[in-house]
């Protein structure tokens, strides 16, 4: 069965830092692409970032290009979202999302991903 489950969020003030993780099992999720989207009350769930399945080479939506990174550990089955420099338009649900495809590159869209987990609460204070 596979499970895909984030930790991590929290309360921060603007320009603090968190760092989201993500542990998925049930699968070799080392040859799978993976990704971050949020959602935030209101909106829709929009992509924050993502990484190839190698982790050789990463995607970032515009609002977050330079404050988050990602970064994948294949040898543990995790999944790391490093944000700095927070605002409050940065708070959301954050989900991990593993992609439909083995040894691919990294995508952007949500319908391509397969496996998501319940999210982990971010929320910025002003």
């Amino acid at each position: 069965q596979v499970q895909v489950v984030e930790s991590g969020g929290g309360l921060v003030q603007a320009g603090g830092s968190l760092r989201l993780s993500c542990a998925a099992s049930g699968r070799t999720f080392s040859h799978y692409p993976m990704g971050w989207f949020r959602q935030a009350p209101g909106k829709e769930r929009e992509f924050v970032a993502a990484i190839s399945w190698s982790g050789g080479s990463t995607s970032y939506a515009d609002s977050v290009k330079g404050r988050f990174t990602i970064s994948k550990d294949n040898a543990k089955n995790m999944v790391y979202l490093q944000m700095n420099s927070l605002n409050a338009e940065d708070t959301a649900v954050y989900y991990c999302a593993v992609d439909g495809n083995s040894f691919g590159v990294e995508r952007t869209q949500a319908i391509e991903y397969e496996y998501w987990g319940q999210g982990t609460q971010v929320t910025v204070s002003s």
